[in-house]
């Protein structure tokens, strides 16, 4: 069964008066998330191996194997956007919920620090890639960032509770070349903490 480009959960303007514009979400959504859909199905269709796993089994078994580095890139975007467009909200977007407020507080020292560390994440990742907060094994948040289509479910490293994608093509039309600007709205009027409360469980 070929993959599918997820429908956005909101209008494609509905970030727009809170610093994501139409078109940004036209073109990422659209073309840029639908062009790794449409390359992950073609790389299946002519890899017997990889036909009948999941999205989540093609990023493990393709993870550091450069032979099959551009199914990776492809697949981990994919579900990459796929998180992404829940972890925004055009209603609730810089909302953070009691419980998570308390965790992020015990984690972190307070949720400005959080923000801070996500920011620098975010900010640092040299080039195309992620930032990400994740709930680690040991049950605890943290904050990591991976290059390009990687991200923590490949590497081990927790579960994706909140990402940020830090391509350019997600910001060049609303911010140009500020991203830490990108970062600091993204985090005080778009993340949908709401959403990231209901994955910490």
């Amino acid at each position: 069964m070929a993959f599918e480009l997820p429908t956005l959960p909101y209008a494609h303007s509905a970030l727009a008066g809170h610093g994501m514009c139409q078109e940004t979400l036209e073109l990422h959504h659209d073309k840029h998330h639908q062009a790794y859909v449409t390359a992950l199905n073609g790389f299946v269709e002519k890899n017997a191996e990889l036909q009948g796993k999941s999205l989540e089994d093609i990023i493990k078994h393709t993870h550091g194997k450069a032979d099959m580095a551009p199914v990776f890139n492809n697949a981990g975007q994919h579900w990459n956007h796929s998180h992404f467009w829940p972890m925004m909200s055009p209603t609730d977007g810089g909302k953070i919920p009691a419980r998570l407020e308390k965790k992020l507080t015990e984690d972190f020292g307070s949720v400005d620090k959080f923000k801070e560390a996500f920011k620098t994440a975010a900010t640092t990742q040299f080039g195309s890639g992620w930032a990400w907060l994740v709930l680690q094994p040991d049950g605890k948040l943290a904050v990591t960032k991976s290059p390009n289509g990687s991200n923590p479910l490949a590497t081990g490293e927790g579960k994706v509770l909140l990402g940020i994608d830090v391509w350019e093509h997600s910001y060049y039309l609303d911010f140009r070349n500020r991203r830490p600007d990108y970062v600091t709205n993204w985090l005080d009027k778009i993340a949908h903490y709401a959403h990231a409360e209901h994955l910490l469980g």
